[in-house]
């Protein structure tokens, strides 16, 4: 009967580490207002973390910092839209769920009432190598599910560039002659004279 009760608390824990683990969006905060503020310019650079372009991110970023001191620069991670991100909370919650029972020796398939397979017997004998296989394959998984190759550039939450549409970085020189354009373009807009304020 203590076994019974252990493996429904084990149970009901793994039941709440999925839950979590799928409800967990992340922390997207909602942006201030810029009415009536005199803000500095912002440029945004949403890039693949899983591609490794934050290290491009951080040379763009002290390239701006350089030319453009009145510039504030942004960069967060680009989700992957459509399934895929969805997709990978799920990989994520089930690698945690069939580590912790592997760790804890709840057999999901007796609580299901089903015969154990010979493989999850296995596991069970070689925990810390079953544990470490499964972390690795499930990040792969992942991994590749949001891997979207983004590093898209935007300024006054205008798009100035799209790696996914043109298939590249942008040179520097390129980017600083669109910066140029919009600021412009933005000064003049705010210079109308016939402008009522």
């Amino acid at each position: 009967m203590d076994s019974l009760n252990g493996r429904n608390i084990a149970l009901l824990v793994l039941c709440l580490c999925a839950c979590y683990a799928l409800a967990f969006e992340g922390g997207k905060e909602i942006p201030a207002t810029k009415f009536g503020q005199s803000v500095a310019p912002t440029m945004t650079f949403l890039y693949c973390y899983s591609c490794g372009y934050r290290k491009a991110f951080e040379d763009y970023v002290n390239i701006l910092g350089e030319k453009y001191p009145q510039i504030q620069v942004h960069g967060a991670n680009y989700d992957p839209p459509g399934l895929n991100y969805y997709l990978s909370k799920l990989i994520f919650a089930l690698k945690i769920i069939i580590i912790v029972s592997v760790v804890s020796s709840v057999s999901p398939f007796t609580c299901l009432g089903i015969n154990t397979p010979g493989w999850w017997a296995h596991l069970q004998s070689n925990k810390i190598y079953a544990c470490m296989m499964i972390f690795f394959l499930g990040n792969m998984i992942e991994g590749q599910l949001i891997s979207s190759g983004a590093f898209e550039i935007t300024l006054n939450d205008v798009p100035v560039w799209s790696k996914i549409q043109t298939g590249r970085f942008p040179a520097p020189e390129v980017l600083f002659q669109i910066i140029d354009n919009q600021l412009q373009f933005s000064e003049k807009v705010q210079e109308n004279p016939d402008f009522v304020k």
